[in-house]
Protein backbone atom coordinates (compact mmCIF):
# COMPACT_ATOMS: atom_id res chain seq x y z
CA UNK A 1 0.00 0.00 0.00
CA UNK A 2 1.21 3.48 -0.87
CA UNK A 3 1.83 5.36 2.35
CA UNK A 4 0.13 8.44 0.91
CA UNK A 5 -3.15 6.55 0.79
CA UNK A 6 -3.18 6.20 4.57
CA UNK A 7 -2.53 9.95 4.87
CA UNK A 8 -5.41 10.66 2.50
CA UNK A 9 -7.59 8.23 4.43
CA UNK A 10 -7.06 9.94 7.79
CA UNK A 11 -6.23 13.52 6.84
CA UNK A 12 -9.81 14.78 6.43
CA UNK A 13 -11.05 13.47 9.81
CA UNK A 14 -10.53 16.80 11.64
CA UNK A 15 -10.04 15.42 15.11
CA UNK A 16 -11.70 17.72 17.65
CA UNK A 17 -10.71 16.24 20.97
CA UNK A 18 -10.19 13.09 22.98
CA UNK A 19 -11.81 11.71 26.10
CA UNK A 20 -9.48 9.22 27.71
CA UNK A 21 -9.65 7.01 30.76
CA UNK A 22 -7.60 4.46 32.63
CA UNK A 23 -9.38 1.40 33.95
CA UNK A 24 -8.46 -0.80 36.87
CA UNK A 25 -11.05 -3.58 37.02
CA UNK A 26 -11.01 -6.68 39.17
CA UNK A 27 -13.06 -9.73 38.19
CA UNK A 28 -15.91 -10.25 37.94
CA UNK A 29 -16.83 -7.22 35.81
CA UNK A 30 -18.53 -6.34 32.54
CA UNK A 31 -19.42 -3.08 30.79
CA UNK A 32 -21.57 -2.56 27.69
CA UNK A 33 -21.17 0.57 25.58
CA UNK A 34 -23.51 1.83 22.88
CA UNK A 35 -22.22 3.14 19.56
CA UNK A 36 -20.30 6.40 19.95
CA UNK A 37 -19.55 9.10 17.39
CA UNK A 38 -15.79 8.76 17.72
CA UNK A 39 -12.95 6.36 17.11
CA UNK A 40 -12.18 4.21 20.14
CA UNK A 41 -8.93 2.61 21.28
CA UNK A 42 -8.53 0.07 24.10
CA UNK A 43 -4.97 -0.77 25.11
CA UNK A 44 -4.50 -3.51 27.70
CA UNK A 45 -1.58 -2.69 29.97
CA UNK A 46 -1.93 -5.60 32.38
CA UNK A 47 -4.17 -8.62 32.81
CA UNK A 48 -6.73 -9.58 30.17
CA UNK A 49 -10.29 -8.92 29.05
CA UNK A 50 -12.83 -10.06 26.48
CA UNK A 51 -14.27 -7.93 23.67
CA UNK A 52 -17.68 -8.85 22.27
CA UNK A 53 -19.48 -7.27 19.32
CA UNK A 54 -23.01 -8.21 18.25
CA UNK A 55 -22.96 -11.20 15.92
CA UNK A 56 -19.25 -11.93 16.44
CA UNK A 57 -17.30 -14.42 18.48
CA UNK A 58 -15.72 -13.02 21.68
CA UNK A 59 -12.05 -12.03 21.37
CA UNK A 60 -9.57 -12.25 24.21
CA UNK A 61 -7.22 -9.29 24.71
CA UNK A 62 -4.08 -9.73 26.79
CA UNK A 63 -1.40 -7.36 28.04
CA UNK A 64 0.06 -5.47 25.09
CA UNK A 65 -2.94 -6.03 22.81
CA UNK A 66 -4.81 -3.14 21.21
CA UNK A 67 -8.38 -2.92 19.88
CA UNK A 68 -9.35 -0.09 17.52
CA UNK A 69 -12.97 0.77 16.73
CA UNK A 70 -12.78 3.25 13.81
CA UNK A 71 -16.48 4.11 14.00
CA UNK A 72 -17.10 3.70 17.73
CA UNK A 73 -19.09 0.47 17.27
CA UNK A 74 -21.18 -0.79 20.17
CA UNK A 75 -19.38 -3.49 22.12
CA UNK A 76 -18.99 -5.18 25.49
CA UNK A 77 -15.86 -5.44 27.64
CA UNK A 78 -15.64 -7.99 30.44
CA UNK A 79 -13.23 -10.18 32.33
CA UNK A 80 -14.77 -13.29 30.72
CA UNK A 81 -17.16 -14.15 27.87
CA UNK A 82 -20.85 -14.03 28.70
CA UNK A 83 -20.33 -12.00 31.87
CA UNK A 84 -23.27 -9.87 33.02
CA UNK A 85 -22.66 -6.21 32.15
CA UNK A 86 -23.67 -2.77 33.32
CA UNK A 87 -24.16 0.17 30.93
CA UNK A 88 -21.07 2.27 30.31
CA UNK A 89 -23.13 5.33 31.27
CA UNK A 90 -23.37 4.02 34.83
CA UNK A 91 -19.58 3.88 35.09
CA UNK A 92 -18.72 6.95 33.00
CA UNK A 93 -21.87 9.10 32.87
CA UNK A 94 -20.27 11.91 30.84
CA UNK A 95 -17.36 11.74 28.43
CA UNK A 96 -16.71 15.21 27.02
CA UNK A 97 -13.67 15.66 24.75
CA UNK A 98 -10.71 17.07 26.61
CA UNK A 99 -11.42 15.28 29.86
CA UNK A 100 -9.79 12.30 31.55
CA UNK A 101 -11.19 9.93 34.14
CA UNK A 102 -10.04 7.00 36.23
CA UNK A 103 -12.37 4.00 36.52
CA UNK A 104 -12.01 1.48 39.34
CA UNK A 105 -14.13 -1.64 39.60
CA UNK A 106 -13.56 -3.65 42.75
CA UNK A 107 -13.79 -7.40 42.94
CA UNK A 108 -12.05 -10.45 44.41
CA UNK A 109 -10.51 -11.64 41.13
CA UNK A 110 -7.66 -10.81 38.79
CA UNK A 111 -7.02 -7.20 37.83
CA UNK A 112 -7.16 -5.77 34.30
CA UNK A 113 -5.57 -2.39 33.59
CA UNK A 114 -6.55 -0.62 30.38
CA UNK A 115 -5.97 2.73 28.72
CA UNK A 116 -8.96 3.85 26.65
CA UNK A 117 -9.34 6.81 24.31
CA UNK A 118 -12.27 8.19 22.36
CA UNK A 119 -11.14 10.42 19.48
CA UNK A 120 -13.95 12.71 18.36
CA UNK A 121 -13.94 13.63 14.69
CA UNK A 122 -16.23 15.21 12.11
CA UNK A 123 -18.15 12.20 10.79
CA UNK A 124 -19.22 14.10 7.68
CA UNK A 125 -15.55 14.62 6.81
CA UNK A 126 -14.70 10.92 6.99
CA UNK A 127 -13.84 9.63 3.54
CA UNK A 128 -15.90 6.84 1.96
CA UNK A 129 -12.86 4.63 2.35
CA UNK A 130 -12.59 5.34 6.08
CA UNK A 131 -16.27 4.53 6.47
CA UNK A 132 -15.58 1.18 4.78
CA UNK A 133 -13.15 0.14 7.52
CA UNK A 134 -14.39 -2.79 9.63
CA UNK A 135 -16.06 -2.14 13.01
CA UNK A 136 -13.01 -3.36 14.92
CA UNK A 137 -9.34 -3.93 14.19
CA UNK A 138 -7.42 -6.11 16.63
CA UNK A 139 -3.66 -5.91 17.05
CA UNK A 140 -1.98 -8.49 19.23
CA UNK A 141 1.03 -7.63 21.32
CA UNK A 142 3.45 -8.61 18.56
CA UNK A 143 2.06 -5.92 16.27
CA UNK A 144 2.53 -2.94 18.64
CA UNK A 145 5.86 -4.43 19.72
CA UNK A 146 6.93 -4.58 16.07
CA UNK A 147 6.02 -0.92 15.68
CA UNK A 148 8.30 0.80 18.23
CA UNK A 149 6.69 4.20 17.78
CA UNK A 150 3.20 2.78 18.40
CA UNK A 151 4.27 0.87 21.48
CA UNK A 152 6.23 3.86 22.76
CA UNK A 153 3.26 6.17 22.21
CA UNK A 154 0.85 3.88 24.05
CA UNK A 155 3.24 3.34 26.95
CA UNK A 156 3.99 7.07 27.05
CA UNK A 157 0.29 7.91 27.25
CA UNK A 158 -0.10 5.42 30.08
CA UNK A 159 2.89 6.95 31.87
CA UNK A 160 1.41 10.45 31.59
CA UNK A 161 -1.55 9.45 33.70
CA UNK A 162 -0.08 10.13 37.13
CA UNK A 163 1.74 13.31 36.11
CA UNK A 164 0.02 16.67 36.49
CA UNK A 165 1.94 18.43 33.74
CA UNK A 166 0.93 21.54 31.75
CA UNK A 167 -0.70 20.89 28.38
CA UNK A 168 -1.95 17.42 29.27
CA UNK A 169 -5.15 17.76 27.21
CA UNK A 170 -3.20 18.66 24.07
CA UNK A 171 -0.62 15.95 24.71
CA UNK A 172 -3.43 13.40 25.07
CA UNK A 173 -5.10 14.54 21.84
CA UNK A 174 -1.89 14.42 19.82
CA UNK A 175 -0.77 11.19 21.47
CA UNK A 176 -4.02 9.33 20.79
CA UNK A 177 -4.16 10.81 17.30
CA UNK A 178 -0.69 9.41 16.64
CA UNK A 179 -1.67 6.09 18.19
CA UNK A 180 -4.72 5.86 15.88
CA UNK A 181 -2.62 6.55 12.78
CA UNK A 182 0.08 4.08 13.80
CA UNK A 183 -2.48 1.44 14.76
CA UNK A 184 -4.21 1.69 11.39
CA UNK A 185 -0.84 1.52 9.67
CA UNK A 186 0.01 -1.61 11.63
CA UNK A 187 -3.39 -3.15 10.81
CA UNK A 188 -2.94 -2.40 7.12
CA UNK A 189 0.53 -3.93 7.11
CA UNK A 190 -0.04 -6.93 9.38
CA UNK A 191 -3.83 -7.33 9.72
CA UNK A 192 -5.78 -10.35 8.45
CA UNK A 193 -6.67 -9.05 5.00
CA UNK A 194 -8.50 -12.26 4.11
CA UNK A 195 -11.09 -11.49 6.78
CA UNK A 196 -11.25 -7.76 5.97
CA UNK A 197 -11.53 -7.11 2.22
CA UNK A 198 -11.04 -3.35 2.58
CA UNK A 199 -7.59 -4.00 4.08
CA UNK A 200 -6.77 -6.11 1.04
CA UNK A 201 -8.00 -3.26 -1.18
CA UNK A 202 -5.69 -0.79 0.53
CA UNK A 203 -2.75 -3.15 0.12
CA UNK A 204 -3.53 -4.12 -3.46
CA UNK A 205 -1.01 -2.25 -5.64
CA UNK A 206 -3.46 -1.70 -8.50
CA UNK A 207 -6.67 -1.04 -6.56
CA UNK A 208 -4.71 1.04 -4.06
CA UNK A 209 -3.48 3.28 -6.87
CA UNK A 210 -7.06 3.80 -8.05
CA UNK A 211 -8.25 4.51 -4.50
CA UNK A 212 -5.52 7.10 -4.06
CA UNK A 213 -6.59 8.74 -7.33
CA UNK A 214 -10.23 8.84 -6.24
CA UNK A 215 -9.38 10.19 -2.81
CA UNK A 216 -6.96 12.92 -3.88
CA UNK A 217 -7.80 13.67 -7.55
CA UNK A 218 -11.58 13.34 -7.56
CA UNK A 219 -11.95 16.49 -9.66
CA UNK A 220 -10.46 14.86 -12.74
CA UNK A 221 -12.79 13.46 -15.45
CA UNK A 222 -12.45 9.84 -14.42
CA UNK A 223 -14.17 6.93 -16.14
CA UNK A 224 -13.92 3.23 -15.37
CA UNK A 225 -11.50 2.98 -18.29
CA UNK A 226 -9.18 5.72 -17.07
CA UNK A 227 -9.25 4.43 -13.48
CA UNK A 228 -8.39 0.97 -14.80
CA UNK A 229 -5.49 2.51 -16.71
CA UNK A 230 -4.35 4.27 -13.52
CA UNK A 231 -4.42 0.88 -11.83
CA UNK A 232 -2.63 -0.80 -14.73
CA UNK A 233 -5.42 -3.36 -15.25
CA UNK A 234 -7.94 -4.18 -17.93
CA UNK A 235 -11.34 -2.57 -17.52
CA UNK A 236 -13.19 -5.79 -16.69
CA UNK A 237 -10.55 -7.13 -14.29
CA UNK A 238 -10.29 -3.77 -12.52
CA UNK A 239 -14.06 -3.33 -12.12
CA UNK A 240 -14.47 -6.85 -10.74
CA UNK A 241 -11.50 -6.63 -8.37
CA UNK A 242 -12.48 -3.16 -7.12
CA UNK A 243 -16.05 -4.25 -6.39
CA UNK A 244 -14.91 -7.42 -4.65
CA UNK A 245 -12.44 -5.65 -2.36
CA UNK A 246 -14.07 -2.26 -1.79
CA UNK A 247 -17.66 -3.48 -1.78
CA UNK A 248 -19.00 -1.11 -4.42
CA UNK A 249 -18.43 -0.15 -8.05
CA UNK A 250 -15.55 2.24 -8.86
CA UNK A 251 -17.82 5.03 -10.15
CA UNK A 252 -20.09 4.89 -7.11
CA UNK A 253 -17.04 5.17 -4.87
CA UNK A 254 -15.90 8.16 -6.93
CA UNK A 255 -19.35 9.77 -6.66
CA UNK A 256 -19.32 9.32 -2.89
CA UNK A 257 -15.99 11.13 -2.65
CA UNK A 258 -17.16 13.93 -4.93
CA UNK A 259 -20.42 14.40 -3.06
CA UNK A 260 -18.59 14.47 0.27
CA UNK A 261 -16.33 17.26 -0.97
CA UNK A 262 -19.23 19.14 -2.57
CA UNK A 263 -21.14 19.09 0.72
CA UNK A 264 -18.09 20.36 2.59
CA UNK A 265 -17.61 23.25 0.16
CA UNK A 266 -21.29 24.18 0.38
CA UNK A 267 -21.15 24.20 4.17
CA UNK A 268 -17.81 25.91 4.68
CA UNK A 269 -17.36 28.31 1.78
CA UNK A 270 -19.28 30.86 -0.25
CA UNK A 271 -18.12 29.45 -3.57
CA UNK A 272 -20.80 29.58 -6.28
CA UNK A 273 -22.31 26.33 -7.45
CA UNK A 274 -20.57 26.36 -10.82
CA UNK A 275 -17.16 26.65 -9.14
CA UNK A 276 -17.99 23.77 -6.79
CA UNK A 277 -19.19 21.69 -9.72
CA UNK A 278 -15.85 22.15 -11.49
CA UNK A 279 -13.87 21.36 -8.34
CA UNK A 280 -15.60 18.03 -7.85
CA UNK A 281 -15.37 16.91 -11.47
CA UNK A 282 -18.63 17.98 -13.11
CA UNK A 283 -18.51 19.78 -16.44
CA UNK A 284 -21.93 21.38 -16.02
CA UNK A 285 -23.91 22.84 -13.14
CA UNK A 286 -26.99 20.91 -14.29
CA UNK A 287 -25.16 17.58 -14.07
CA UNK A 288 -23.81 18.52 -10.64
CA UNK A 289 -27.27 19.53 -9.36
CA UNK A 290 -28.81 16.28 -10.58
CA UNK A 291 -26.07 14.16 -9.01
CA UNK A 292 -26.21 16.06 -5.72
CA UNK A 293 -30.00 15.80 -5.48
CA UNK A 294 -29.91 12.09 -6.25
CA UNK A 295 -27.24 11.52 -3.61
CA UNK A 296 -28.52 13.70 -0.76
CA UNK A 297 -32.21 14.11 -1.60
CA UNK A 298 -31.91 17.89 -1.75
CA UNK A 299 -30.42 20.52 -4.04
CA UNK A 300 -27.01 22.11 -3.42
CA UNK A 301 -28.81 25.35 -2.54
CA UNK A 302 -31.06 23.56 -0.09
CA UNK A 303 -28.08 21.87 1.53
CA UNK A 304 -26.27 25.18 1.92
CA UNK A 305 -29.33 26.86 3.45
CA UNK A 306 -29.82 23.96 5.82
CA UNK A 307 -26.25 24.02 7.06
CA UNK A 308 -25.73 27.78 7.20
CA UNK A 309 -23.82 29.99 4.79
CA UNK A 310 -20.05 29.63 4.46
CA UNK A 311 -18.08 32.19 6.41
CA UNK A 312 -15.16 32.37 4.02
CA UNK A 313 -14.51 32.12 0.34
CA UNK A 314 -12.01 29.57 -0.90
CA UNK A 315 -9.81 30.28 -3.88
Amino acid sequence: MDGDLLSELLGPLRLRGVFHSRWSARAPWGVAGERESCALLHYVQAGACTVELPGREPVRLRAGDLAVFPHGAAHRLADAPGRATVPLESVLPARPPGRARTVRIDGPGAETVMLCGGLHYDAAAASPLYRALPPVLLLDRESPAGQPLLRGTLDGLAGEWDRAEPGQALVALRGFELALVLALRAALVDGPAAAQPVLAALRHPAVGAALLAVQSRFGEPWTVETLAAEAGMSRSAFAATFRRLVGEAPMRHLTARRMQEAARLLEETSLPHDAIARRVGYGSVVGFHLAFRQWYGTTPGGHRRGHGPGLRATT
